[in-house]
């Protein structure tokens, strides 16, 4: 079957060769194609007989691992995925269950999650998995006992206009809203990464990506299938225990976030040994901007290019992407269009040319067809077919993306813009800066200031004045911090994202 023609989760899943590799994890066998595609097939007849159908919701709550790789798939083929972050307290599973609507949820025997207690209170089923690690990565059996939903959905197949995925944006300045993935959706996204990549059945990712989030789900598991290639599936991102994985899974290559990467390149000089032992083919980034100094030392420790890539929820994930050698990459952008169509336009809504600043907007076989049950939202979100991201950027001459800054993010100084990713770029250039964060602190009279957090390298020094005035011999004085605060850790969201909206009120600088 040719790969266009794959649009359904369970028809891309047919590319690998039956004896192949498709997971592996730590102490477990690996899974096979055929084993993966015999999983599926089972959970798939074990939900439709007590009648869930491709239209309901299942809320996944598991670790990251094998199994919540699969079961993501297996739920995906039958029904609708709803993986949720394991590490939510009671109110925020009530508040996602409920607003998903859940016909039933998924948990591992014996997690003592709160999710178990608010499915009771709500009276949502729950189905529980039982893992088999023995059998290979990610195989399970799924307990249904004494559960019906109506009668069994014998023969009812997810299409590929069904939606394979629900999942909610990351609601930082207000409710979060849900968007809903069709198969056909995430299936190009993950040709569209496939061929970014050039993914093929040789390659071998090290997922440490959580698999609750669009990265980790598309670009690290259903991308590598899609091209019958494998995934070593760690619990989750540790950087004590990385480059142990590299070693032991011997991948091709990664994708993560930039502070995974940061974390990386901490412990890499003295894990040279294993770096060399098992060369990359290649490192990804994606779902924040990975500062231009982090690139080069990537690749100079690694040996290995480093392709930067943009994506989001609303596109099943990939947008644009910077090309592997002998293509040009171009540190500092995100790279071309590398899926849907791509262009800058102007608050009136009008596409702008070449090298002019506006909002990124994007159109193409990847992007939701909106927000469920939101007709304000999705009216904003869309304008004469394309969707507006909320990423501020230019486009050059050769249609590499720049991106300036969130719209929402843009620092305010009495009416003088600033973009965050400047400042963190320029105090990303002193050489004891090793992470850093900029964002807007609220002020009296000018609306907003500029702040920064900032975390030394081992062993180095500096003092708030010090940097100051670095900035300040490199930006106009109105964009150089009047507060930088150092941290041993930069503030994270759950997926390991920077989160600049809020993060003045977190640290207690309102």
């Amino acid at each position: 079957m040719p790969m266009t023609t794959r649009s359904t989760v369970r028809e891309l899943l047919d590319a690998g060769a039956a004896a192949a590799v498709a997971l592996s994890a730590p102490d477990s066998a690996d899974l096979s194609y055929s084993a993966l595609r015999q999983q599926i097939d089972e959970t798939g007849e074990a939900l439709r007989d007590i009648g869930i159908r491709p239209a309901d919701r299942i809320g996944i709550v598991l670790p990251n691992g094998a199994e919540m790789a699969t079961a993501f798939l297996a739920v995906a083929c039958a029904a609708t995925s709803a993986p949720l972050n394991p590490s939510y307290r009671a109110e925020e599973f009530e508040f996602y269950l409920s607003d998903l609507r859940a016909r039933a949820l998924v948990l591992r025997a014996g997690d003592p999650s709160p999710a178990l207690d608010i499915a009771r209170k709500l009276a949502i089923p729950v189905l529980t998995l039982h893992p088999h690690p023995e059998q290979g990565a990610g195989r399970f059996t799924l307990d249904c006992t004494g559960i019906s939903l109506g009668a069994p959905a014998t023969g009812e197949a997810s299409g590929a206009d069904d939606a394979a995925l629900v999942l909610h944006t990351s609601g930082t300045t207000s409710r979060p809203k849900i968007v809903p993935l069709s198969h056909r959706n995430v299936c190009a996204s993950a040709r569209n990464i496939q061929r970014s990549c050039a993914l093929t059945a040789a390659d071998r990712g090290l997922n440490i990506m959580p698999l609750f989030h669009i990265h980790g789900l598309i670009a690290a598991v259903l991308a590598p299938l899609s091209a019958g290639g494998s995934v070593y599936c760690t619990p989750g991102f540790n950087a004590l225990k990385f480059f142990g994985w590299l070693e032991a899974a011997q991948p091709t290559w990664y994708s993560a976030v930039p502070t995974m990467h940061q974390a990386i390149l901490t412990r890499a000089r003295s894990n040279a040994a294993i770096i060399a032992a098992h060369p990359l083919r290649f490192i990804r980034s994606s779902s924040s901007a990975l500062p231009v100094q982090v690139i080069s030392e990537l690749e100079s420790v690694f040996g290995a290019p480093v392709i930067e890539a943009y994506g989001m929820t609303e596109a099943a994930h990939q947008m644009a992407s910077n090309p592997l050698p002998p293509a040009v990459r171009k540190p500092g952008t995100v790279g071309p269009a590398a899926g849907p169509d791509i262009a800058i336009m102007s608050e009136e809504g009008t596409l702008l040319a070449a090298g002019a600043t506006g909002e990124i907007v994007i159109r193409g076989e990847n992007v939701t067809a909106g927000y469920e049950s939101n007709p304000k939202a999705n009216a904003e979100a869309f304008v004469n077919g394309w969707f507006r991201t909320g990423d501020q950027g230019t486009m050059d001459a050769d249609g590499y993306v720049a991106i300036t800054g969130r719209l929402k993010e843009i620092i305010n100084r009495g009416g003088e813009k600033i973009s965050p990713r400047e400042i963190d770029e320029v105090l990303m250039a002193h050489p004891a800066v090793l992470q850093v964060v900029t964002f807007a602190i609220p002020h009296a009279k000018l609306g907003e200031e500029v702040g920064a957090v900032v975390v030394l390298r081992e062993g180095v020094q500096a003092t708030e004045q010090q940097l100051r005035e670095f900035v300040a011999t490199r930006v106009a004085d109105f964009k150089v911090p009047r507060k930088l605060l150092f941290l041993d850790e930069i503030p994270k969201g759950a997926t390991g994202k920077l989160q600049r909206i809020g993060l003045a009120q977190k640290l207690g600088l309102t």
